[in-house]
């Protein structure tokens, strides 16, 4: 029913099942859509277009109307109505945001596209931060999951509808942000969600992360020697990644509840550790490994009832960085979970984290 290039994220049936609505990329890879296709058969018709997202659909008022969630770049998802020919989109609460909510002072990212060092085409989301002048300090962001992808405005999850809205803190305080879909994430295909070696089978996904700080390093308007990540869940673990093996190039890092040992048990993720090679690559590909060579100043963020990633990750880390004589600050929370419960918790997060930049890479 849906040939193509793309992926279907969400699909919702009529009523009387003669049709179903789905959110894709076709056609706009680094956004959400929705199309119409009939059962019967037929081209698949376009109902939503242009620089905003649309996902989540659910068809009622017997099969006349369309109920999604929508965002644009500088504003987040709320409820609309649409008809299945695309006519006739209104809000369903026009009022919704705060009137102070701060749409207009927020960026729209860049889709920006570079090559790892194998060849292969990286998509990431670019920040720049308003009347810049000179060269200014940049960040570069790694989702999690690793199944997950950034898009090009406000995202439909609430773990990366927070990222998104620090990314653009970020930028506001004077950083370029650069979010990198690195592979084994999804919006690409098959072969880039199970690409090779990915994570504790080698790591070929850091190349990525690589090819983005020097894609900004290749900027005039980026200073080469200010340069850090941060990232959350796989995200931290790439930001970990980043500090140990190359200090050269990220000045500081803030890492959220990452993963630091492969070799070791990981919640929720299956390890290929079965075999004494697989556990050795396993090793080599953590940032254990390559902590000897870890000069660069991190913030660890971590709650101590994570289900997720064992808090004992973060410990083991910072009993090695303390014993190599690396500057570090951590905040760990009691009692909270991966995905922090309290919003407050939240907020103290990304201002410690804008903070430690500001101290770091200003």
């Amino acid at each position: 029913m849906t040939p193509g290039d793309f992926e279907v994220e969400n699909v919702a049936v009529s009523p009387d099942k003669s049709f179903v609505i789905i959110a894709t990329n076709k056609n706009d890879i680094d956004r959400r859509h929705l199309w119409k296709v009939n059962v019967a058969g037929g081209a698949p018709e376009q109902i939503t277009k242009g620089e905003a997202i649309e996902m989540y659909p659910v068809v009622f008022n017997n099969g006349r109307t369309i109920a999604l969630l929508h965002s644009t770049a500088r504003d987040p998802f709320l409820p609309y109505t649409i008809s299945p020919d695309g006519s006739n989109m209104k809000p369903l609460a026009p009022q919704a945001l705060p009137r102070e909510f701060p749409s207009a002072q927020l960026v729209v990212p860049e889709q920006v596209i570079f090559k790892a060092a194998d060849g292969l085409e990286i998509h990431g989301q670019l920040f720049k931060p308003k009347n810049a002048s000179g060269k200014v300090p940049a960040i570069v962001f790694m989702h999690g999951g690793p199944m997950r992808e950034m898009l090009l405005g406000w995202h439909y999850r609430d773990y990366y509808h927070n990222s998104y809205a620090m990314n653009q803190y970020l930028a506001s305080r004077g950083y370029m942000v650069l979010s990198v879909n690195y592979r084994s994430g999804i919006g690409y295909g098959r072969a880039f969600r199970l690409a090779p070696h990915r994570g504790a089978r080698g790591a070929s996904e850091y190349q990525d992360i690589v090819a983005g700080a020097k894609y900004l390093q290749s900027r005039d308007d980026v200073d080469k020697k200010r340069i850090g990540l941060w990232g959350g869940s796989y995200g931290g673990y790439l930001t970990a990644l980043g500090l140990a093996r190359n200090s050269d190039i990220f000045a500081a890092g803030v890492d959220f509840h990452g993963v630091h040992d492969w070799s070791v048990n990981v919640a929720g993720l299956r390890v290929p550790t079965d075999t004494a090679e697989r556990s050795r690559v396993a090793r080599e590909s953590s940032p254990i490994s390559a902590v000897d060579k870890w000069r660069s100043p991190v913030l660890l963020i971590h709650g101590d009832d994570d289900r997720n990633v064992e808090f004992s990750q973060t410990v083991n880390l910072v009993r090695r960085l303390r014993a190599q004589g690396v500057d570090f600050e951590q905040i760990i929370y009691p009692d909270e979970i991966h995905e922090l419960l309290l919003h407050e918790d939240w907020l103290r997060a990304y201002h410690a984290t804008a903070d430690f930049f500001d101290k770091h890479l200003k």
